[in-house]
């Protein structure tokens, strides 16, 4: 299993649209890096759902429920898509702030490149998460 961060503004799509829905088609991705990031997923892995410009905190556990596939959102391009499901919300959201001034959690995307909507994370690193969010899977 692998580890994730998706980021989505709340108020384009929050974690609570998603858990209303049920399911998501995570598209629109338009940077090689992330997008790679999309086609290394596998169905099962985690992810922690980050609300950034709004909010900047981490929300909410989802998981990739199909392997990556064309987007049909791209007009020309190579690009990819995945579909994720809600898991549950973290019982305390984790703030940027937070993860920033942790020194555990140094490594992360959101501290050394914020700027990636979909990036790794370590199994180590999601644990630290989960125990800052005070939640258990």
């Amino acid at each position: 299993m692998q580890y994730w961060i998706v980021k989505s503004e709340p108020d384009v799509y929050s974690f609570e649209q998603l858990q209303n829905e049920g399911r998501v088609r995570w598209d629109g991705v338009r940077n090689y890096q992330a997008r790679n990031h999309l086609r290394a997923m596998e169905v099962g892995d985690w992810c922690l759902y980050y609300h950034s410009n709004i909010g900047l905190e981490i929300v909410g556990i989802a998981q990739v429920i199909t392997a990556h596939y064309p987007d049909p959102t791209a007009e020309k391009g190579d690009w990819s898509a995945v579909d994720l499901a809600p898991l549950k919300s973290l019982n305390r959201p984790v703030p940027l702030a937070e993860i920033k001034a942790h020194p555990d959690l140094q490594q992360i995307g959101l501290v050394r490149n914020g700027r990636l909507s979909v990036m790794p994370l370590t199994s180590a690193e999601f644990s630290v998460l989960l125990s800052l969010a005070d939640t258990q899977i």
